[in-house]
């Protein structure tokens, strides 16, 4: 008997699948580029982004040229070959989604409100991109639609943060976290793992961290060494290893273990563009990668917050 009581399967953890299964339906991303830039890369904070940065995610969304329209159509043609009835989110993924003057912002969202088959919003961004304007249009924005804002984190520790040119501290997102909070907005948090430096126990403590500020989703991440960036570089030089499938799913387990129950895990492993993926290829089999996780819970008769009341 499957001891986790936020599963109807057999999952260990708060999965994205049973989140849906509450609102009686699947729902799809549509994933949306708006050409929305970063501070991390334009100089307000540095240049070039984080080590690992090639694009600001946008591996998988169409050109920021494309109109947003345009692109919602696309997407919504390509949910609906899956599932004709599914219920949709635009998702704005690429780059920093709250940089930017309120009144783009609100050119922007408002063409994806307005657009037949969109029923919510997902919006991506950095914890230090939110200013008193900005956030007072999320606040509107979550009264009017169904709204998750999603927040790299990558890690707790400042001394990674400056070694992957993250352009910000800790202190600082829990900054920008708890703003989002005191108005009520659900937030996802993303951390990777595999960072340079990073021990398993680390990366533990950083979802150990996590846990205690009872984030409504977590998107756990694989760190990918993409062609051309600065980590790539790193690699070349023997000053980077990745991490192997073995420790990344047993990481992956124990982190589990201390983040609150009630979280939902909205991803367990990243996706690399596997046209630059250098390493590790492992990656590219995440049915492997997943099934795995679900089989080590099980043998190690562990669930989601097993350890949480123990911190």
């Amino acid at each position: 008997m499957n001891p986790f009581p936020y599963s109807n399967d057999n999952k260990r953890y708060r999965s994205l699948a049973y989140e849906n299964s509450l609102q009686g339906m699947k729902i799809y991303k549509a994933v949306i580029d708006a050409g929305l830039s970063c501070p991390n890369i334009d100089g307000t904070k540095g240049k070039g982004g984080c080590i690992y940065c090639d694009g600001g995610s946008g591996y998988f969304t169409a050109s920021p040229a494309i109109p947003i329209e345009t692109q919602i159509d696309d997407e919504l043609k390509r949910i609906r070959k899956k599932a004709p009835h599914a219920s949709a989110i635009a998702y704005f993924q690429a780059h920093s989604n709250t940089y930017a003057p309120v009144s783009k912002l609100r050119e922007t969202f408002e063409k994806a409100l307005n657009h037949e088959g969109i029923s919510g919003l997902s919006i991506a961004t950095r914890a230090d991109c939110l200013s008193e304007d900005v956030l007072e249009y999320i606040r509107e924005l979550n009264v009017r639609t169904h709204l998750t804002v999603e927040l790299g984190l990558q890690t707790v520790f400042d001394e990674t943060a400056v070694l992957i040119n993250r352009g910000h501290s800790f202190s600082e997102f829990v900054e920008g976290y708890s703003s989002l909070k005191e108005l009520g907005i659900r937030v996802t948090v993303h951390i990777i793992n595999g960072l340079p430096n990073e021990t398993a126990d680390m990366m533990v403590e950083t979802a150990r961290t996590l846990g205690k500020m009872r984030p409504d989703g977590v998107k756990i991440h694989l760190l990918h060494v993409i062609s051309g960036t600065p980590l790539c570089e790193m690699y070349e030089r023997g000053e980077y290893s990745p991490m192997s499938f073995a420790d990344y799913t047993e990481t992956v387990v124990r982190q589990l273990e201390v983040l609150l129950p009630e979280t939902t895990i909205e991803r367990l492993t990243g996706d690399g563009d596997r046209k630059s993926l250098i390493v590790p290829l492992w990656s590219r089999d995440k049915i492997r990668v997943l099934g795995t996780i679900d089989k080590l819970m099980v043998s190690q008769d562990t669930w989601q917050g097993r350890l949480f009341q123990c911190l």
